[in-house]
């Protein structure tokens, strides 16, 4: 026997039925994924629009603008993170030539942004530095300026005479009620340096206050860059299937299965 003369096996009644089962499933996990790439689509672009408005007024001299800065742009790095993997899902199946390209842009854009994380981790530390000197210049200022005042009014009472001391209690709807001036005199003086010393545990509460806040949010942010910067390159990395393909090759535009 030749094989012209051999004919084709027709297929059994129980196989078409299973074909067009596996065709209509194919075709609704096509619509699936092209919505989860959507969504991915159009959360990366209004994760670029919220760290675009976040420049906006840029004040790139101030460490207080730049260290918030930061921040906010850590906190909001999962929603591209998340962008990307909807995008990337499925890799090159269900594709055409223009998104392919669009791929490419973005598979090296994910390169950018981990430059872009690693870099905030010294701009971070640096800025967390100066606003904790700077802090501690203000609450060293303010404070000083009050232990100045108290001193002032310390030196006073103690040249003051008992007519003095007793103008001053009336000037503040006192009375020395029968009181020594000596003795009030003494009672001011004494609530004075009492002042002195809580202005000086003030100062030095603040001072700890701020720099225990700065260390945490420094820590959290630079934190969130390292791990962020590596998610993006891991995102890279893994991409490389599309920097690889040639855009104008048919085979590559649609790998849809003909059923």
């Amino acid at each position: 026997m030749t094989k012209s003369s051999e004919k084709p096996i027709p297929l059994l009644p129980e196989i078409e039925p299973l074909l067009e089962q596996i065709h209509d499933f194919t075709t609704k996990q096509t619509n699936s994924i092209n919505i989860i790439r959507a969504l991915g689509y159009g959360l990366f672009l209004l994760a670029l629009f919220d760290w675009v408005v976040l420049f906006i007024p840029t004040k790139f001299i101030d460490p207080a603008w730049e260290f918030q800065t930061m921040g906010a742009i850590i906190e909001r790095v999962p929603v591209p993170l998340i962008a990307l993997a909807l995008i990337f899902f499925g890799e090159a199946n269900f594709r055409g030539k223009l998104e392919l390209r669009l791929l490419k842009l973005i598979s090296s854009l994910t390169l950018l942004l981990a430059m872009l994380f690693f870099l905030l981790i010294p701009v971070g530390t640096i800025n967390a530095i100066r606003l904790s000197e700077n802090s501690q210049t203000k609450i060293v200022k303010v404070s000083e300026q009050q232990t100045t005042r108290a001193e002032n009014v310390e030196k006073q009472i103690s040249k003051a005479t008992p007519a003095q001391i007793s103008n001053l209690l009336k000037s503040r709807g006192r009375s020395l009620d029968g009181k020594n001036p000596k003795e009030v005199k003494n009672q001011i003086l004494s609530q004075v340096s009492t002042a002195k010393k809580r202005i000086k545990t003030q100062a030095q509460a603040a001072q700890s206050a701020q720099e225990i806040n700065l260390f945490k949010r420094a820590v959290k942010w630079n934190l969130g860059a390292l791990v962020s910067g590596t998610l993006f390159i891991y995102f890279w990395v893994q991409t490389r299937w599309v920097r690889k393909i040639k855009t104008k090759s048919k085979s590559l535009a649609k790998s849809s299965p003909d059923c």
